[in-house]
Parts: structure tokens; sequence; C-alpha cells
């Protein structure tokens, strides 16, 4: 069986089992949705949102990417700022979660951006990850190349909400006390999700009573 027919098998089961037993959710969705948070993470197949947070369908508004980028406002038209924007401003979305990932392809990519000569659209959109780069090698230290990746990683995760706040749409939304920003680093291999803690200046295990 290729590729598509396993897909094509997931769709019927999904058709024959699944959608029977939720229909009248998914007739409610049909109208409307109310996600409780725009959450933005990386384009990883590794990294399923609704699974780490115990979601259902409507609950999460998704914006996915390489390297679970916000790009720093600008005029012309960007795919990241327009989910931001809608999120905010047509869903009412009280929540955004940047959320970042071990092992992440794109943090590598960022850590080393001449490896990507060959991929010069990725190496482009990394871009947005150069200052957490820069952050990094101003903090110099001798920790092995590993360490130094899962430190980009959060330093990525904090970068990006820090991008958020030249979104015009968030800027207002936070003055007027109806959002929040929030920041998570979610490791594959254990399953444990860390959240930036802004009074600690760092990354702890999340929820806090786990710590």
């Amino acid at each position: 069986m290729d590729t598509i027919e396993e897909l094509g098998e997931g769709v019927r089961r999904f058709r024959s089992q699944i959608f029977p037993a939720r229909r009248a959710l998914f007739r409610r969705l049909a109208r409307a949705q109310e996600p409780k948070a725009l959450f933005l993470t990386c384009a990883d197949s590794r990294v399923v949102p609704s699974l780490i947070t115990h979601t259902g369908p409507g609950e999460l508004f998704i914006e996915r990417n390489p390297g679970n980028i916000a790009p720093v406002y600008e005029e012309r038209a960007v795919g990241v700022s327009a989910s931001i924007e809608y999120a905010i401003r047509a869903l009412h979305t009280h929540h955004i979660i940047v959320c970042g990932h071990s092992d992440c392809g794109a943090v590598k990519g960022i850590y080393r951006p001449e490896a990507l000569a060959e991929m010069p659209a990725v190496a482009r959109w990394l871009g947005h990850g150069a200052r957490a780069r820069a952050q990094l090698m101003c903090d110099g230290g001798p920790e092995d190349e590993a360490s130094r990746l899962q430190r980009l990683t959060r330093l990525n995760v904090v970068v990006q909400m820090e991008n958020l706040l030249t979104h015009p749409c968030v800027r207002e939304a936070l003055e007027e006390g109806t959002l929040s920003i929030h920041g998570w680093v979610y490791d594959i291999g254990s399953g444990e999700v860390e959240a930036y803690d802004a009074e600690r200046g760092g990354f702890t295990l999340f929820p806090w009573d786990a710590a």
C-alpha cells in the first residue's frame, strides 16, 4: 500500500468511525469556531499540537511554519501575520503560544546558515531567527553543540515572542488586557513541555505544578 492509499484508508476510518461518533460537534463547528488559543509552532511532522495539549477540533487555531517563526511586522503580505491578525481581530483569541521543539531542523539551519546554500528559500525564511543566533554567539561559553542548539531553540522562541509585539493587533490587545503571549518548548523524546517564565528569565517545566 503506497502513501496515498494509506491516507485514503485513514479518511475512510474517519468518515465511518470518528465522524459519526462526534457528529454533533462537527455540525456545531460547521457554523463557527471559537478557538482557545493561537498555537504558533513548527511544521515538523513530529509536533502534534492536539496531542500535546489534549485538545479537539475547534479548540486551537494553528499556524505552522519552519522554525515557529513570527516575523517582524511589515506592510507586505506575510501569511503568518495574516494568521495572527485573524486570530486576534476575527476570532478574539486571548492567548498566543509560540511552541518550539527539540531536534528542530530549522534551528539547526539558524545555527549553521552556511549549510542552507542549496535551499535559498529556507535560508531567507530562517533569517527571521538571526537575532536569536546573534544572542547565542554573544553568550559564548564552552558548551557542546547539542547544548548550544538546545539554548538556541529557547532563544528563538523568546525572539519570536518579542517579534509578536511589532504587530499592531497584538500591541492593541495587550494594551487592552485581552491577550497573553506564552513561549513553550516541547521535548519529543520525553514528552515534557517547558514554558517561558518572564520573572525567572528562563524556561521551567510546564504545567507549573509539575516542577
